[in-house]
């Protein structure tokens, strides 16, 4: 099975990389829609940071933006999030069914390696 990467899915993957931009996220989700505001609140961290992180979020198709007047609204972009999901499933499958492979090996070849 071919590897295949695309500069869309690094760019998820470098965004989620970081705890606070998967804690933001997860505020979002819980929350449903936060608006930057809201979020330097909620983490006690200043303005620019929280806007640094939620620019890396939106360019990583992470989260929309939605301006109303002066604030800025944020809700999920699940299309990204499902197709890092999709990516993580394929390779979870290959790496499962490779153990499972290696485990029936040690089984056929001599019972005793399979055991504990």
């Amino acid at each position: 099975m071919a590897i295949q990467y695309s500069h869309r899915l690094d760019r998820t993957f470098h965004a989620l990389g970081d705890e606070s931009r998967r804690r933001i996220l997860a505020t979002i989700s819980r929350k449903g829609r936060c608006s930057a505001g809201e979020l330097v609140a909620l983490f006690d961290i200043a303005q620019p940071t929280v806007s640094k992180h939620l620019r890396a979020l939106e360019t990583a198709g992470l989260l929309t933006r939605h301006v109303s007047g002066r604030r800025h609204i944020f809700t999920l972009g699940a299309a990204r999030l499902k197709e890092a999901e999709g990516w993580l499933q394929r390779h979870l499958s290959f790496w499962e069914n490779s153990l499972d492979q290696l485990a029936e090996f040690l089984n056929s070849s001599d019972p005793e390696l399979g055991k504990k």
